[in-house]
């Protein structure tokens, strides 16, 4: 079987009550991208023919957001909560009737691995009904019980409230993922009926209907660890982004990366770094850096939407902002902005710097204290600094302007025009000195200070 045959159903509509906030739980993020992010990633590795995620009536930013995923990733709208059961009724309409297998999964399913999907799918289409993702505990309380036969099928998923004394012995828990055939999930769904307890139509009825049709249920077993982790809390959320952030630095120290302390720096899931590249402590990496090769990254830098050449340096107290590219071999000091820049190989920006809409030509060096005067209240301006050139510190280059090759810029100019290819750029005041007027200065104050005594 393969992705053309499968749909994935992602359940994204909560409101997520207890992260007590106004985004939406599956639009919080670990690791640099949503939760619904890390599920799309997950899914989308196996190419399913559709994916369809159920969202809330007031969700247009996470309707928008799933439809960046892809053109096979629709939305539907859950108009009530009304239950699991009713939150996949309301995607049915979009659900290919088709031969072939509907995944159904949670939207803040940060961990779940395309692995055990695939697995799920396939015992689904090798002939169970419905296979439920279950893992076992020695503390199965508050979670719904997965109800086996001696042979291990699926007989029904029981929750804790309506569990006997022997179901809640079970430790064999529902993480609430399924598997079920489209087909079936056409003919079953309507049969659901809301719970008397709850009045909520829950999709967990649907083993146990497949039992009364006389079909086959079976359950996929992982550990209760990171994999069925879902996050509810902001607590589940710093629980989540450690687990993640153990990930990445084991990753990366393994692919060659020192980190002299790997518990300070914060990656993204699609941060990329090359060999033989040293990260300092308290470094982060925001959505879409890449390292190359026998960089130095020096600590307290923060970084985002960046490319860096190898044997580059960066920091420390750098903000390297998006838009960025530092070339081979070119430094970047201590409290460096820089923003849609190019700071071309061997660059020299070394400290107290703020360069964006910008090119900073190859082998040129940028004085302590220069800005680039990009922005003139309405509008954002371009400043080329050519290869070679040398720019006094405290300097201010007012956008748009440019900086021919191999010229110089004079300590505190302010340059407003465009400066030719190896001249010298002077602009500020002519020095006055007035001698002797340091002392007069003094005696005149001591005296008055003396008569006030």
């Amino acid at each position: 079987m393969n992705g053309r045959d499968t749909t994935v159903i992602v359940l994204a509509a909560g409101k997520g009550t207890r992260m007590k906030s106004a985004i939406p739980k599956v639009m919080h993020e670990v690791a640099g991208q949503t939760l619904l992010g890390h599920v799309f990633a997950a899914v989308k590795t196996f190419s399913p023919e559709q994916v369809i995620a159920v969202v809330a009536p007031d969700m247009r930013n996470v309707a928008d957001y799933a439809q960046t995923w892809g053109e096979e990733v629709q939305t539907c709208i859950q108009h009530e909560a009304n239950g699991t059961g009713d939150a996949v009724r309301s995607a049915l309409g979009q659900v290919s009737s088709d031969p072939g297998v509907a995944l159904v999964v949670f939207g803040d399913a940060a961990f779940l691995e395309a692995e055990t999907l695939v697995e799920m799918r396939d015992a689904c289409a090798a002939g169970s009904a419905v296979v439920v993702l279950g893992f076992d505990t020695d503390n199965p309380t508050n979670y719904g019980r997965l109800i086996c036969d001696d042979s291990g099928a699926l007989l029904r998923i029981v929750e804790e409230k309506a569990a006997s004394a022997a179901e809640k012995k079970v430790t064999l828990c529902n993480s609430g993922v399924m598997a079920i055939s489209r087909e079936l999930l056409h003919e079953m769904i309507g049969e659901l009926e809301p719970n008397p307890a709850s009045g909520e139509i829950y999709l967990t009825d649907l083993p146990q209907i497949a039992q009364d049709r006389g079909l086959t249920c079976s359950a996929t077993v992982r550990d209760l660890g990171e994999t069925v982790i879902g996050v509810d809390s902001r607590g589940d959320l710093a629980t989540a982004e450690a687990i993640f952030q153990k990930r990445l630095r084991e990753k990366f120290l393994a692919n060659g990366v020192t980190l002299h302390d790997p518990e300070s720096v914060y990656f993204c899931v699609d941060t990329q770094i090359g060999k033989d590249v040293t990260i300092e402590p308290n470094v982060v990496f925001r959505p879409n850096v890449q390292i190359g090769d026998n960089v130095t990254i020096k600590g307290f830098s923060h970084l985002e939407g960046v490319r860096i050449e190898a044997g580059a340096a960066v920091g420390p107290f750098a903000r390297l902002r998006p838009g960025t590219l530092v070339g081979e071999g070119a430094k970047i000091g201590n409290f460096v902005e820089t923003k849609k820049a190019n700071i071309e190989s061997g660059a020299k920006i070394s400290h107290l710097t703020y360069i964006g809409d910008a090119r900073v030509g190859a082998e040129a060096n940028i004085g302590a204290g220069t800005i680039t005067c990009n922005y003139d209240g309405f509008n954002k301006h371009f400043t080329d600094i050519g290869a070679g050139a040398f720019v006094g510190s405290n300097s201010s280059l007012v956008a748009p302007v440019k900086i021919g090759d191999g010229s110089y810029i004079g300590s505190g100019s302010v340059v407003t025009k465009d400066v030719t290819q190896d001249a010298l750029a002077v602009s500020r005041p002519k020095q006055l000195e007035k001698r002797g007027w340091g002392a007069s200065f003094r005696e005149k104050n001591q005296i008055s200070k003396e008569k006030k005594d």
